[in-house]
């Protein structure tokens, strides 16, 4: 059955001496594997389209083990982030996490958001930022979302006054212990970021300051909760 699928090529692996089989995200089909056969031959016509963090329309022959690559549309190969380590990175360390994020839940809003991402970090946005938005929306899709919108522990909505990963959410000052105390803009940017589409942002403008009380949160939330561990993330620490 010859079909048509838009999607991001997230993981690429050799085969045989000059092909390689490809891992396309879709938005309907989940995760599916194609074989691009000879793509690794310099005249080949799949030279260029078949690594990962292509985006385009690939037209395959479909098969629900297996598929066969037949052409590529290419939409867009995000050139701007393949010439930034920095940006790479991050874009790496987003793929690795779809594709982990992919064996709990299939749902299309994570193609969205994941897509949403890459175009803004191509378009220049604060990488970091961007994936601290996607990370945080993901955690409803790991069945480990934090408590952002009343106190964790008496579920008041009233004087909010820090956010704990340990304690999993909003404490108020009545319900705080020897927790930190984070900026306040911290607390209701961390809340925006649950709720913000991706796709609609137009100006970010965060001190250092926030974006590491952000990232601090947000990293020792996955540690303590996910139970996933990526090489790219180790990566992406050290370079930054």
């Amino acid at each position: 059955m010859i079909k048509t699928i838009e999607g991001i090529i997230v993981n690429e692996i050799p085969y045989k001496e000059t092909s390689k089989i490809i891992n396309i995200l879709t938005k309907d089909l989940g995760i599916i594997g194609v074989i691009a056969r000879g793509a690794t031959r310099v005249k080949s016509p799949y030279m260029g389209l078949t690594n990962k963090l292509t985006y385009g329309y690939f037209h395959i022959n479909y098969r629900e083990n297996l598929s066969t690559l037949i052409e590529v549309d290419l939409i867009d190969s995000f050139k701007t982030i393949k010439k930034d380590l920095i940006k790479l990175s991050y874009a790496i360390f987003l793929t690795d996490l779809v594709n982990q994020i992919y064996k709990h839940e299939q749902n299309k809003n994570i193609y969205t958001n994941y897509l949403a991402s890459l175009k803004k970090i191509n378009e220049g946005f604060d990488p970091l930022i961007i994936t601290n938005i996607f990370e945080i929306k993901m955690l409803d899709y790991l069945g480990i979302r934090p408590c952002i919108d009343k106190c964790v522990s008496c579920n008041t909505t009233s004087n909010i006054v820090t956010i704990s990963s340990y304690k999993g959410g909003y404490l108020c000052s009545k319900c705080i212990g020897n927790e930190k105390i984070v900026n306040t803009k911290t607390i209701k940017l961390i809340r925006m970021f649950y709720y913000v589409d991706i796709e609609k942002i137009e100006k970010l403008d965060i001190s250092n300051n926030i974006k590491n009380e952000i990232n601090t949160f947000v990293d020792d939330y996955y540690d303590r909760y996910s139970g996933l561990y990526l090489k790219s993330k180790d990566f992406l620490s050290k370079i930054s």
